[in-house]
């Protein structure tokens, strides 16, 4: 079995080829061994812990996107009014960074510490030690208002400071993976789960799976917190979405969800209907060759391939990214833009594929192509805010992301 897919079956990420070689070298190098067959074959869960270490994403910083954190407070803050404690699950946790900022701003709204537990949790040893030991430096305090730093953190270093013991205190840290989750002990245990930013690093039957995990183990009346590009995803899944402005908040239909295995099998990277189609402007001003007007003697050019072929293309290439073969799945989507060269649906899904294959300028290329050609097209407004993120190009990100959120809400206004 190769790397890639050893690492998939350990973390059900969709780790591209280049990460997971780049991985196994590394421990190559620490470990040595000098064949990575043989690295492989005698890779021993200890040493599987080590390789995972290096393909997650620990990112994260303190009250990113804070609106999640005031929703959360609202709900904590009228259950107790009730009467009654409210238990919040964070899964991933990266390195602390979301439970420690859940539980500052349950302090800044005056609840008791009595009033609410939180339980993080993450696939990472090392983001737990790092949670653990609650020090932070510079990059983890991005909001625009740091003003919790003087109340909650000590100083400590020239740029690191820790958390609060009375804060840590309120939050229990364990290592886990979602996808193993003991879903029959802890069925319907939180009335709040953040799972944000996890499900865009897993395919479709694995976000699936996840999806049904986090349902079982939220309350019927609690409340779910996604990051903004997974929303769809949860709504074609068993969720509905809850009026919190850009907290990107869910509740579970009143039906049960599927299980993964009842779920019908959906087409892979996509999760919100396109809108319509829009026609690209044209690069010069010339009509294309198929619409100019010919003499008559001049044999009319051959019709247009059917819908249903057209649609087919695009099935067949998400149909090959999800089974991995993404060099297939693009040469789909190539044919697909050799007759519809204004399709968007395409771009976007040639942005996925370079993604997957670890080539992240040409994912951004084709996903600004397919802005430019549907500027509504939410999952590459969400795709292009993300990728902003891990570069460092923060306003961009903000800027593509307020974009995403006017989209998103239209939309629920309109249902």
């Amino acid at each position: 079995m190769t790397a890639q897919a050893l690492l998939r079956r350990a973390t059900g990420l969709s780790v591209s080829k280049s990460v997971a070689e780049r991985a196994v070298g590394q421990r190559m190098e620490q470990t040595g061994f000098a064949d990575s067959e043989a690295y492989l074959q005698a890779l021993t869960p200890a040493e599987m812990t080590q390789l995972i270490e290096l393909v997650v994403v620990p990112e994260s910083w303190l009250f990113r996107d804070p609106q999640a954190f005031y929703a959360t407070v609202e709900l904590v803050q009228e259950r107790w009014a009730r009467g009654r404690a409210t238990r919040i699950l964070s899964i991933p946790c990266a390195g602390g960074e979301e439970p420690y900022s859940m539980a500052m701003a349950l302090r800044d709204g005056g609840v008791p510490k009595q009033a609410f537990s939180i339980d993080a949790y993450d696939l990472s040893p090392g983001c737990i030690e790092r949670a653990q030991a609650g020090v932070y430096g510079r990059n983890a305090f991005r909001a625009q208002d740091v003003g919790f730093r003087e109340r909650y953190f000590t100083h400590v270093a020239d740029d690191a400071y820790r958390i609060i013991d009375s804060l840590r205190e309120q939050v229990t840290f364990r290592q886990g993976n979602l996808l193993q989750f003991d879903t029959a002990t802890y069925s319907r245990h939180y009335d709040v789960i953040f799972c944000r930013n996890l499900l865009i690093y897993f395919d479709k039957p694995t976000t699936r799976a996840a999806i049904h995990n986090l349902s079982a183990l939220l309350a019927d009346d609690g409340m779910l917190l996604a990051g903004y590009a997974e929303v769809p995803s949860f709504c074609q899944n068993g969720f509905a979405t809850l009026q919190f402005r850009q907290a990107f908040a869910l509740k579970k239909e009143t039906a049960a969800p599927a299980s993964p295995a009842q779920v019908a099998p959906l087409p892979a990277l996509r999760s919100v209907p396109p809108a319509p189609r829009r026609a690209a402007a044209p690069a010069a001003p010339v009509a294309p060759a198929a619409l100019r007007t010919r003499p008559m003697s001049v044999p009319a050019p051959p019709p247009a391939p059917a819908p249903t072929a057209q649609a087919d293309l695009l099935a067949e290439a998400r149909l090959l990214a999800d089974r991995g073969q993404l060099r297939e799945a693009g040469e789909k989507c190539h044919a697909h833009l050799a007759r519809v060269p204004e399709a968007a649906e395409a771009y976007f899904m040639l942005g996925i594929i370079n993604e997957l294959a670890g080539k992240m300028d040409l994912a951004d290329d084709y996903w600004r192509r397919c802005i430019y050609l549907q500027p509504d097209h939410y999952e590459a407004l969400c795709h292009l805010s993300l990728l902003a993120e891990r570069n460092g190009n923060h306003t961009a990100a903000a800027t593509l992301k307020a974009r995403a959120a006017r989209i998103y809400q239209r939309r629920q206004a309109s249902n």
